[in-house]
């Protein structure tokens, strides 16, 4: 497990050092109309790799020996990851394709996560699936007016 933990800590590290270089570039301060762009994340960079660099200490100094995940533990796991990768995919696919848009993804994605995994009845399955990307499509289109990406579903409704 102790490497596990070193590995994630170095990507985890990695990760505080882009936000942290990105943050710098925008603007740390703090001006007559508030914070810079970068303030806050640049903060959360810090607590980022000092928490990391905790982490880091913690599993070389008490590292245990045990295997990271065992295979009972993994297949639970990919039962997450797949759908996941699934749902990135056909959100907005690379290249000449168009993608189902995050909605209709986000639809298949609950519809199969939740019969597949949570075994809940198709009625169940199909009311959620279709209600929360359109209670979704609602708060961020037409409330907070932030775009998302859209597939043929949304074209043909004329979004």
């Amino acid at each position: 497990m102790r490497v596990a933990d070193l590995i994630t800590a170095l990507g985890l590290l990695g990760l505080g050092g882009v936000v942290l270089y990105d943050a710098t570039r925008l603007g740390i301060g703090w001006g007559g109309e508030g914070p810079a762009s970068g303030f806050f994340p640049f903060w959360l960079a810090v607590l980022l790799i000092v928490t990391t660099a905790g982490i880091m200490v913690q599993a070389a100094v008490r590292g245990s020996t045990r295997p990271f995940v065992t295979r009972e533990r993994l297949v639970p796991v990919l039962k997450v990851l797949g759908p996941v990768a699934g749902f990135i995919v056909v959100t907005d696919p690379p290249g000449p394709w168009s993608g189902l848009g995050l909605y209709a993804a986000a639809g298949l994605y609950m519809a199969f996560y939740m019969r597949w995994v949570g075994r809940h009845r198709w009625l169940t399955v199909a009311a959620i699936a279709v209600a929360v990307p359109v209670v979704a499509f609602v708060i961020f289109e037409q409330w907070f007016l932030v775009p998302m990406p859209k597939g043929p579903i949304e074209d043909w409704l004329g979004y």
